[in-house]
């Protein structure tokens, strides 16, 4: 699993119920639009020297999140074919993470679903960020 430098800002909520996702997001990093192909989805993901791809609808919304492994094992596949999208692939496409989520309760919602990252999402479904969780 890719580690994150630690945060360098305080934890804490403005309501003072305690920190929230939005307070231990980092950058959302590359998005791209989810009718990508596979092929140029990892080049770029590749070339951005990062762990992950956050993945776009036609509005610009929060469609899901990719990773390396994703897309080399479904690039491996006997039904490959250099036409396939990331659309196309399965791949948690949500609930993603609210910004406004106590951070515990976010985090206890990754570890269920099994998650080791997920995308932190505004009140319109608009990527702000990431959520990672540490070993």
């Amino acid at each position: 699993m890719t580690t994150f430098p630690p945060r360098t800002q305080e934890l804490d909520s403005a309501d003072g119920t305690g920190p929230t996702a939005r307070d231990a997001m980092y950058a959302p990093g590359p998005q791209v639009d989810d009718h990508m192909a596979v092929d140029v989805a990892l080049s770029v993901l590749i070339g951005a020297r990062v762990p992950h791809l956050l993945l776009r609808d036609e509005d610009g919304r929060c469609a899901g999140l990719v990773t390396r492994a994703q897309l080399a094992a479904h690039r491996g596949g006997s039904w490959y074919s250099d036409r396939t999208r990331l659309q196309d692939i399965p791949l948690d496409r949500g609930p993603f993470t609210s910004s406004t989520s106590i951070l515990g309760e976010a985090e206890a919602a990754m570890r269920i679903r099994t998650l080791d990252v997920s995308p932190v999402i505004d009140e319109h479904g608009y990527a702000l960020g990431v959520l990672a969780l540490t070993p």
